[in-house]
């Protein structure tokens, strides 16, 4: 995945997690999604919820937020909220939540991928 943006090159990317086990991985939300930081990363597919919440987790880690932002995404995709998180994405069709990078507003979103996803 490359970096959004001015200069057109390589960038932060979402990172792909394997080999997870235990609660997190018997998720009742298998359908495959795709998470994205707008602006930051290119959407990025994703077959397993757990996967996609642990590589936003690893590309917000990377960015220049301020502590406060850093704790709440660390809470929001933290692994024991994949129930919760898939029940968001089968209810109300996506995630978001908003980010600052310095003052420029940045939008994360993780949604269903397939026919009819959100855009």
């Amino acid at each position: 995945m490359t970096r959004l943006g001015e200069q057109g090159g390589p960038g932060p990317e979402l990172v792909l997690v394997a080999g997870r086990s235990g609660p997190e991985a018997a998720s009742p939300y298998p359908f495959p999604v795709i998470a994205e930081v707008r602006g930051v990363t290119a959407p990025a597919h994703f077959s397993k919820l757990p996967d996609a919440m642990a590589a936003l987790l690893k590309t917000l880690d990377a960015l220049p937020l301020s502590p406060d932002q850093h704790g709440y995404f660390a809470e929001l995709f933290r692994p024991s909220e994949v129930q919760s998180i898939g029940h968001r994405l089968a209810t109300h069709g996506e995630v978001r939540a908003g980010a600052f990078l310095d003052l420029t507003p940045t939008v994360v979103r993780l949604y269903p991928a397939g026919p009819g996803t959100p855009q």
